[in-house]
């Protein structure tokens, strides 16, 4: 045996065994020195994934809450048409909300009206398609970020969960700030994994200025962070003249609307958070709610998320710092919004996509709490747990879709109702359709044809404040009427006193012993209902998940009902 021959058996005898964690770590250390180049996913099979599932959700989603109708869609139907409810916030006394984030949106509801005219459904709809198009590109931007610094398993469990999860299926096309700052999320944390920490931060300050205010502590460890590593100077200026710029546009665009000099970004911190307000009044939750609404909309994929930190001591090269920090706005706002008593499910919209990243990195880490690093050989364990990544993964999609499925088909009825009046202009020019205590489920002014001259509120026992028509004589969006106040109180004039005028009606048949108006044939006709979901005769487990042969049996349905007024002829 030659000497050389010897050393080299020698050398291999004494190398350390190979370990999958520490070659990763090399390879993460080459690729960030531009040794080992490592693209990860493409663009395109991300984009058309969520393309394809955003598309779905504007076409079918549901309107989730009231404040998305009166807050946002009726202003906007208002901006484009001279017709809409106008709420308090938007009471120049007031000016909580702003116009700024109506005018982007206003950037393609505005070219649609004029492409489609009378259609004004479909100006709903292309809005919606563009919000959508917005949360397939900046979750396509996370995907590829994710799979560069990560690895393609990872990125594609955060694929799958960003497609079929209910929670970003339903907060992807909503018309609301918090889904806006949720956009504003996914891309400041993918900037920030692709270490471009001056965009990161300018699209921070777009989210809180153009979104919602409050998430201004969902963006606040990656904007320190990029701070930290960028360079300061660059990283600062940068984030500081998007703030400038946005809160000069804000204040204009308000001025502009308002009449006046008031700045809404304020206005509403004031009113949230200095005392002026009292957001109580519009309904408290208990501590839990936010833990009960995230599983609902993540099922046991929350439940991992919030073990995240736990995983963190297991899988520390791969995870920590970068990801812990993208990951970390999760624990701090849930904190944060769990000790607020007024509670809302679209309050937590900032943090989905980062619910699902975190979700995806425990699922990925599974065979690290049985990875022996001394050892070349993987145990038992270690193969089970790699194993039951793709089971436990498609279990949570299942049940993902089994919820979207359930909250569409129980609750979809309003948005479809709403549609069948463009059928029934011969119930004649001028009518009045009267809405009772389904006000909540109305689905905006983009769904009443022409021949409806007005939508009234009929008394159905609501005590609290109902929007108002914008009233042009008072001034447009420079009104404060006087009958608005922010106290929640009921206006005397908020609802029509004879339910006579009322040409067509639009009410829900729970069949609960006390009758409703659609019962009296003598009065009224159907014109179409559709079964609607009775949440409070209904089994909690089968409302929330559509289960094959039990959802349909198990639940309790009503009817949502279109009536309209019989002439006297037909009585």
């Amino acid at each position: 045996m030659s000497l050389s021959a010897a050393r080299q058996r020698r050398a291999t005898a004494a190398s350390p065994p190979t370990d999958d964690g520490y070659a990763k770590d090399a390879k993460d250390m080459r690729r960030r020195a531009g040794g080992d180049k490592d693209e990860g996913i493409k663009w395109f099979l991300p984009f058309l994934a969520l393309g394809l599932l955003r598309h779905m959700s504007a076409s079918s989603n549901l309107i989730h809450d009231c404040d998305e109708v009166f807050n946002y869609w009726e202003p906007l139907h208002f901006l484009l048409y001279r017709s809409g409810f106008q709420t308090w916030e938007y009471s120049s006394d007031f000016a909580l909300r702003s116009y700024l984030y109506l005018f982007i949106h206003a950037l393609v509801a505005g070219p649609a009206s004029l492409i489609f005219g009378e259609h004004k459904v479909r100006v709903f709809y292309s809005v919606r398609i563009f919000l959508g198009l917005i949360s397939t590109m900046t979750e396509t931007v996370l995907v590829v970020s994710l799979s560069r610094r990560y690895g393609k398993r990872l990125a594609c469990y955060v694929l799958a969960m960003l497609c079929l999860s209910s929670g970003c299926f339903f907060a992807s096309t909503s018309f609301l700030p918090s889904s806006f700052s949720m956009y504003a999320v996914t891309l400041s944390s993918a900037l920030f994994l692709l270490e471009k920490y001056a965009a990161a931060v300018s699209v921070a300050a777009a989210g809180v200025i153009l979104g919602w205010p409050f998430s201004i502590l969902v963006f606040l460890p990656i904007t320190v962070y990029s701070l930290i590593r960028g360079p300061f100077g660059r990283v600062f200026v940068s984030g500081f003249l998007t703030s400038l710029c946005l809160l000069v546009l804000s204040f204009l665009a308000d001025y502009h609307c308002y009449g006046r000099l008031t700045f809404s970004v304020f206005n509403l911190l004031k009113y949230n958070v200095l005392g002026g307000g009292e957001s109580h009044l519009y309904g408290t939750e208990g501590p839990s709610f936010y833990f009960r609404n995230g599983f609902n909309n993540f099922n046991f994929a929350f439940i991992l998320a919030l073990l995240f930190l736990g995983v963190v001591p297991f899988a520390r090269k791969k995870y920590a710092p970068d990801l812990l920090i993208v990951v970390s706005p999760v624990y701090i706002w849930l904190a944060f919004m769990s000790l607020q008593a007024h509670k809302e499910e679209r309050f937590l919209y900032p943090i989905y996509p980062l619910i699902c990243v975190a979700a995806a990195a425990v699922i990925d880490s599974f065979p690290d709490f049985f990875h022996d690093k001394y050892s070349s050989d993987q145990s038992i364990f270690e193969k089970i747990a790699k194993g039951l990544r793709p089971l436990i993964l498609g279990f949570i999609l299942c049940a993902s879709h089994s919820r979207t499925f359930s909250m569409l088909n129980g609750y979809g009825a309003p948005l479809q109702i709403y549609q069948h009046l463009e059928y029934h202009e011969d119930s004649g020019p001028g009518s009045t359709l009267c809405v009772g205590s389904e006000w909540h489920r109305y689905p905006s002014s983009f769904f009443i044809p022409s021949y409806i001259s007005e939508v009234r509120w009929i008394d159905d026992g609501f005590r609290g404040l109902l929007p108002f028509p914008f009233n042009e004589t008072l001034g447009g969006t420079t009104a404060a009427p006087l009958y608005f106040n922010d106290k929640n109180k009921a206006s005397e004039e908020q609802y029509l006193k004879d339910i006579g005028a009322c040409n067509l009606l639009v009410e829900l048949d729970l069949r609960r012993p006390y009758p409703s108006r659609g019962n009296d044939l003598k009065t009224w006709e159907a014109l179409a209902a559709l079964p609607f979901l009775d949440r409070e005769l209904s089994p909690a487990l089968y409302r929330s998940f559509f289960i094959p042969y039990r959802w349909q049996q198990n639940n309790v349905f009503g009817l949502y009902k279109l009536l309209r007024r019989l002439h006297a002829d037909q009585e």
